[in-house]
C-alpha cells in the first residue's frame, strides 16, 4: 500500500482536486478504498458510545438508535466493498498503515477540523458522532453549508457514471440482513450501472437524510432518522418532528429524549493507554486489552479475507466469522468500563482499537 492512500494521506482531498473528465477507473478504485476506511473509521467511536451505555430499561431508545447506525455502517461498509471488487479492485483493510487512529482526523484529509476519539457517550462525543454524518445543509439546523462525507459519495457516484463499463460483477459478497437489521443493510450483487447507484443513495440518505428531509427511507424501526438527525435530537434532548410554521417544516419540538446513564469512559490517549503514566494499566486490564486488540484486528483480517477470495461460499464463511469475532468484541469492552483509571478521576478504561498484525 502506498502512502499516498494511507489513512493520514491527504488522499481524499487530492482526488477531490482532480478534474471530473480525469476520474477514472484508477481514480475510482482509490476513492472507494478511501471510502472503506471512511466507514470503518467511524465504528470504533460509535461502538465506545454504545458499550458504555448502561443496561436499564430507561436507556433503551438511545442504545437501539445507534446500534441501528452502527449496524448500518458495517452494511456501508460492505457495499463499498462490494463497489471495488465490482470494477476489479480488491479492498485493503488489515494493514497497519490504514487503520484509524484515534484521537486524529478522518482519513484521507476530509474534513481536517474534525477530530475524532474514543470514549464513553458524552454530549462532546455525541457532538463529534454528529460532525461526522453532517449533511453540506442540514435542515432545522442555522449552520454555515459545509463540505461534507455526501460530497465525496457524490464525486464516486458520477465517477461511476463516467466509467459504467468497469462495472463486472467481480467479488460479490450477498448476505441478506434486511431483517435483523433493517432496510437497505443486505450486501447484495452490484454488477450494473443501477445497482450500484442505488447502494450508493442507500449509503448517502441513511447517514445525511436528503436535501429537503431529514427521514432514513431504509429504516429498521419505524420514523428513525437518518444518521446526522438521530445524533442530533439526541444532543438536543428533543426528538425532531415535523412543524408546519418551522421555516424547513421541522424543529427539535418533540418528546423529551434524557441522556441515557453511562459508564464515564475516559478520552483514549493516542497509542493506548499505556502512553500515558498515569493510565498505565495493570496486569489484569492490560490482559483485556491485548484480547480486545487482538480480536479487532482478527476481524479486519477476516473482512479482507472476505473480498479477496474468488469462491461465493469461503466469502461467506469469511463474512460469518468477521460476524462472530464483531460479536465477541463487547464482552472485553464492557468489562473494561468496569475499571477506573487510576489517577483518581473516577473515570474508567474502555477499548483501544489498536492494530497488532498478525
Amino acid at each position: 500500500m502506498t502512502q499516498a492512500l494511507a489513512y493520514e494521506s491527504k488522499a481524499i482531498v487530492a482526488l477531490m482536486n482532480q478534474p471530473e473528465p480525469q476520474r477514472n477507473g484508477k481514480w475510482l478504485q482509490d476513492a472507494l478504498q478511501q471510502a472503506i476506511m471512511l466507514e470503518l473509521a467511524t465504528l470504533p467511536p460509535y461502538l465506545c458510545g454504545l458499550w458504555s451505555i448502561k443496561p436499564s430499561e430507561g436507556n433503551n431508545a438511545v442504545r437501539d438508535a445507534i446500534k441501528a447506525i452502527v449496524m448500518d455502517e458495517m452494511s456501508h461498509m460492505g457495499l463499498v466493498c462490494n463497489m471495488l471488487t465490482t470494477i476489479g479492485g480488491s479492498p485493503r483493510i488489515d494493514h497497519a498503515d490504514l487503520v484509524p487512529k484515534y484521537p486524529g482526523n478522518l482519513p484521507g484529509g476530509v474534513r481536517p477540523q474534525l477530530c475524532v476519539f474514543l470514549s464513553g457517550l458524552t454530549r462532546a462525543s455525541l457532538e463529534m458522532y454528529c460532525q461526522i454524518e453532517r449533511p453540506e445543509d442540514p435542515v432545522a439546523e442555522d449552520e454555515e453549508p459545509g463540505t461534507s462525507i455526501g460530497d465525496f459519495y457524490t464525486a464516486i457516484r458520477q465517477a461511476f457514471e463516467q466509467n459504467a463499463d468497469l462495472i463486472k460483477g467481480h467479488r460479490q459478497v450477498e448476505k441478506e440482513m434486511e431483517r435483523a437489521y433493517g432496510l437497505g443493510n443486505s450486501l447484495v450483487r452490484l454488477s450494473t450501472p443501477r445497482a450500484v447507484d442505488d447502494a450508493i443513495q442507500i449509503i448517502m440518505e441513511q447517514g445525511e437524510g436528503s436535501h429537503s428531509s431529514p427521514r432514513n427511507p431504509y429504516f429498521g424501526r419505524e420514523g428513525e432518522l437518518a444518521h446526522y438527525y438521530e445524533f442530533r435530537q439526541i444532543v438536543k434532548g428533543k426528538k425532531l418532528v415535523e412543524v408546519a410554521t418551522a421555516p424547513e417544516g421541522w424543529d427539535y419540538e418533540g418528546g423529551h429524549i434524557p441522556m441515557p446513564e453511562t459508564h464515564p469512559m475516559a478520552t483514549v490517549p493516542r497509542g493506548g493507554w499505556a502512553q500515558e503514566p498515569a493510565y498505565r494499566p495493570d496486569p489484569a486490564v492490560q490482559d483485556l486489552l491485548t484480547k480486545f486488540n487482538q480480536r479487532y484486528s482478527k476481524l479486519l483480517g477476516q473482512l479482507e479475507k472476505t473480498w479477496q477470495t474468488n469462491d461465493p461460499q469461503k466469502a461467506i464463511d469469511a463474512f460469518d466469522d468477521a460476524q462472530t469475532t464483531m460479536r465477541s468484541l463487547a464482552g472485553p469492552a464492557r468489562s473494561l468500563m468496569q475499571h477506573e483509571l487510576p489517577d483518581g478521576s473516577g473515570q474508567t478504561y474502555g477499548p483501544e482499537f489498536l492494530y497488532i498484525p498478525a
